[in-house]
């Protein structure tokens, strides 16, 4: 007998879960905040949120439900910040107000977008996928054709521009997995030893390779940072700020091209100047 694929959501039965998700959260959440409460609100199993979007870093889940904060966001109930934290615009948003139906067909009317089916899928937006993903998944694409050695490059220069200090790629065989060393400056006052990882696949890690890490970490630091340009399960995400354990720190796919875009390290940011005449100035002459 055979199988049935794991049912993914679509972006417009996140819609109201991500309302519900803010409301929870205060009013206000990232990314990753809104994420993780969405799934719980939606109870989805990890077989779901591990199926990646195409070849980007991406989970299909987290890909859909950046097109509900979108659709959220131009029919006036969301608003985000220069830093990436999203917002309710009103805290006393009727959840028992909103049809998804309502709010899919405004958002499509402005858009001037022409509606393919009566049960919208993401496969629909394919055609007006933002500019931004194109860079994002072509970086992401580059990444994965790197040679380990130039990863673990990356990773150095990655750490160097982030203020580390004395940061050194170590890479030997036997050595636990551990790819490099390095050390984290605060307020240039306090300083800690971090050993880090670099995983560059776009699979997602899980609780044993975190375990095994953190076993390679033992008696040698306090701090662990694991990077992959792929994605963490939700147990690795557990084990690796688990209780009574040496804590790990982890960067995905989808944090680390935003941070090489913030750094400008492998991104080129073009900014475009608009002028326009101000005709009511003249006309106060």
């Amino acid at each position: 007998m055979k199988r049935s694929a794991p049912l993914v959501p679509t972006f417009d039965s996140m819609l109201i879960p991500t309302i519900q998700a803010l409301q929870i959260l205060g009013g206000s959440g990232t990314t990753e905040e809104i994420y993780d409460q969405v799934v719980q609100i939606l109870d989805l199993p990890d077989k779901v949120l591990e199926i990646p979007h195409g070849s980007t870093s991406q989970s299909e889940v987290e890909y859909r439900l950046g097109w509900s904060r979108t659709y959220l966001k131009k029919y006036g109930l969301l608003q985000n910040s220069a830093r990436g934290v999203w917002s309710l615009v009103s805290t006393s948003i009727n959840l028992d107000n909103l049809d998804t139906k309502e709010i899919v067909k405004a958002v499509r009317d402005a858009e001037k977008c022409k509606v393919v089916s009566s049960e919208p899928t993401i496969e629909t937006f394919e055609s007006i996928e933002p500019l931004e993903l194109a860079w994002h998944q072509q970086l992401h694409k580059m990444l994965l054709t790197l040679e380990p050695s130039a990863f673990e490059r990356l990773a150095q220069r990655l750490l160097r521009e982030s203020g580390f200090i004395q940061v050194q790629v170590t890479g030997k065989s036997g050595d636990g997995g551990i790819d490099g060393v390095g050390i984290a400056r605060i307020n240039g006052f306090l300083s800690f030893h971090v050993l880090f990882q670099c995983k560059r696949y776009q699979g997602s890690v899980t609780a044993g390779q975190i375990r095994d890490f953190r076993g390679a970490m033992q008696g040698r630091t306090d701090k662990g940072l694991l990077i992959t340009t792929g994605t963490f399960t939700r147990d690795a995400i557990k084990e690796a700020t688990r209780d009574g354990a040496p804590p790990i720190d982890l960067i995905d796919g989808e944090q680390l091209v935003q941070r090489l875009k913030e750094l400008g390290l492998g991104v080129k940011i073009a900014t475009i100047e608009s002028v326009e005449v101000d005709t009511a100035w003249f006309a106060k002459i």
